[in-house]
């Protein structure tokens, strides 16, 4: 099973990651961030990846800390279990509608991390979650799992929505990214012959 475990241990933040990639979705993540445990959950469950996260941050401070180095752990983790890459899809894209939103994720497990962020989140709070900070976290996550990132949000009026869909999405094309090709289970999925 392809899986790993980090554990990331600053003057900010005290983190633990597992993942399981050819798991079923399975979640039990903490990080002391209500909302961003929830974008979490849903990572897992629309990725079919199982997760655990824990994390004691500096909470008192704020809630950036938390969120940016959870994404760095969980990046580092996915690239992790992925190893090689050998035999994976590499790509993936969902185009995910939840209510008002609409968001695209299209994602390349290249090893070359670039990010292109188009979604302007009509407030600057979900309760009391930062949404500054859904950017935080996908830039954290790209970077360290090595991946080329594209979220566009076509239309939304409603930031839990459109945060909502952006996790959503990304996760459903993780889900394929990850996978077997079946065609060419023994194979890198680039020319190069190594990602």
């Amino acid at each position: 099973m392809r899986s790993a475990t980090i554990t990331r241990q600053t003057a900010e933040t005290d983190i633990s990651v597992t993942i399981a990639l050819d798991g079923t979705g399975s979640y039990d993540n903490q990080t002391g961030v209500g909302f961003f445990d929830h974008m979490l959950d849903q990572l897992a469950r629309h990725a079919l990846i199982d997760m655990e996260v824990r994390c004691t941050g500096d909470l008192h401070i704020d809630d950036h800390h938390t969120v940016e180095d959870v994404g760095i752990a969980l990046g580092q983790a996915l690239a992790q279990a992925l190893g090689d890459k050998r035999g994976i899809r590499r790509y993936g894209a969902c185009l995910l509608p939840m209510d008002d939103a609409l968001v695209r994720a299209a994602l390349d497990l290249s090893g070359r991390p670039y990010m292109v962020w188009n979604m302007d989140l009509p407030t600057a709070k979900i309760g009391t979650f930062d949404t500054e900070l859904v950017r935080e976290f996908f830039q954290a996550f790209s970077t360290q799992s090595g991946m080329t990132l594209h979220l566009d949000c076509l239309h939304g009026i409603n930031s839990h929505h459109m945060a909502e869909a952006a996790f959503k999405s990304v996760a459903r094309a993780l889900r394929d990214a990850v996978e077997t090709d079946p065609r060419k289970a023994d194979a890198i999925p680039s020319t190069k012959g190594m990602l």
